[in-house]
């Protein structure tokens, strides 16, 4: 009778094992978790400890659960960066596309426009589209990008 009580709780122990890995991986500060990862393109909430650091880096005085609600974090080589979504603020990866559907068919509605709006480009195009005729065409980057694809100026570092 010892013997297989010893290897029930053996078999507990090792069911419970995977079950402790992944609270300590939950219980990880992003600052943790970036030393770890080094640099992943994956953003994720924030959690409240960071709402302090996102207030004073974007300027912002809405309460803390609106800033822990809409600002995000990704990890590059081992920090933590943090952006803040808005209307016109994606934090996303930037959208190198030289051709938009969007484009393209605001300027056959709209041939020969100065500026494509960006509700027909999308606010995270890195270029300023204007319609040539009824052709839509990027015209210079109008964004700098980092390393990994985002908007550079969205991005700053936590701390």
């Amino acid at each position: 009778m010892r013997t297989s009580y010893r290897h029930a709780g053996l078999g507990l122990l090792l069911a419970a094992l995977p079950c402790l890995s992944a609270a300590t991986a939950w219980a990880e500060t992003p600052a943790q978790a970036c030393a770890r990862i080094g640099t992943d393109d994956t953003t994720r909430p924030i959690p409240a400890s960071l709402v302090p650091a996102a207030q004073r880096l974007f300027g912002i005085t809405a309460p803390a659960e609106v800033v822990e609600r809409l600002t995000l974090y990704r990890c590059l080589e081992g920090k933590v960066l943090l952006c803040t979504l808005g209307a016109n603020l994606p934090c996303g990866k930037a959208n190198r596309a030289r051709s938009l559907p969007g484009a393209s068919q605001f300027c056959r509605q709209s041939p020969g426009a100065d500026v494509i709006p960006a509700y027909a480009t999308g606010h995270d195009t890195i270029y300023r589209w204007r319609c040539e005729g009824t052709q839509a065409v990027p015209g210079e980057p109008v964004e700098a990008l980092d390393a990994r694809g985002f908007i550079a100026r969205l991005w700053k570092p936590a701390g």
